[in-house]
């Protein structure tokens, strides 16, 4: 039987799909995740068959909580960057729910889901103003907050920088397809950030996604930034636990 206070959470990546029950008071894994590669092409049957393979890897029964790399709005998937486009109209959480047996699902955009995480139990806890979290990897996700309330679906890995989408040039997949150094690829994220204050003024800038694990690597490196820039606290598990917190609100 699970736990009363725990929740499961699935986070739908570009390159991995990882999962596992979500310990809501600590706001923390329950147990050590499990991850399989996203498939490819990354279609809506063959997602939810991965998903339903890490849920089932835990013998799970009961609500589920599981990230989207794009737009969703009331379960719906409306955009999809790194994912098949035969995502867009899908009712992810119809096609989840019936390929999990019929337990509750809810979907959320992924960077919404670790923000959500970050806000509560990590990085941004107890900050007002504006705060801003963005997920560095296979693209560039991003969570706005305004003291503590979550504006959903923004998309700022696609505003444009130097005439193309920002996550095309400053994601931590640029940086391994061009062999970036660190401070190369510290100065194309300076950029990026500077852009992103200019237009939304944030107090707090959070780091997420895999690269925040090496933040000292890099963001040493930024400067000229007026916002203070933190690495989230969950780091790559943000979006899991996120995911679970979404599931435990239905």
């Amino acid at each position: 039987m699970n736990a009363m206070r725990n929740v499961f959470g699935v986070d739908i990546g570009g390159t991995g799909i990882k999962g596992a029950p979500v310990d809501l008071e600590r706001g923390t894994l329950a147990r050590e995740r499990h991850k399989v590669l996203t498939p490819q092409p990354a279609t809506p049957e063959a997602v939810a068959g991965c998903v339903a393979e890490v849920v089932e890897h835990f013998g799970w029964s009961g609500p589920v909580g599981v990230t989207f790399p794009g737009v969703v709005t009331a379960n719906t998937v409306r955009t999809a960057a790194n994912v098949s486009k035969e995502w867009v109209g899908v009712d992810a959480a119809r096609l989840l729910g019936e390929r999990l047996g019929g337990a509750p699902v809810t979907v959320l955009n992924d960077a919404d889901a670790a923000g959500v995480a970050e806000m509560r139990v990590g990085a941004g806890r107890g900050r007002a103003g504006t705060v801003i979290l963005l997920t560095f990897g296979t693209g560039i996700g991003s969570a706005v907050f305004t003291d503590g309330h979550l504006v959903p679906n923004t998309e700022l890995g696609h505003l444009e920088l130097h005439g193309h989408d920002a996550e095309k040039h400053a994601s931590t997949k640029v940086k391994e397809d061009e062999d970036l150094s660190w401070p190369h690829w510290a100065r194309r994220v300076q950029k990026y950030l500077a852009h992103v204050e200019m237009l939304f003024s944030p107090d707090l800038f959070i780091i997420g996604g895999g690269v925040s694990r090496k933040a000292a690597k890099f963001l040493p490196l930024i400067e000229g930034i007026k916002a203070e820039i933190v690495p989230a606290q969950l780091q790559n598990d943000a979006g899991i636990v996120g995911a679970g917190m979404a599931a435990s609100r239905g």
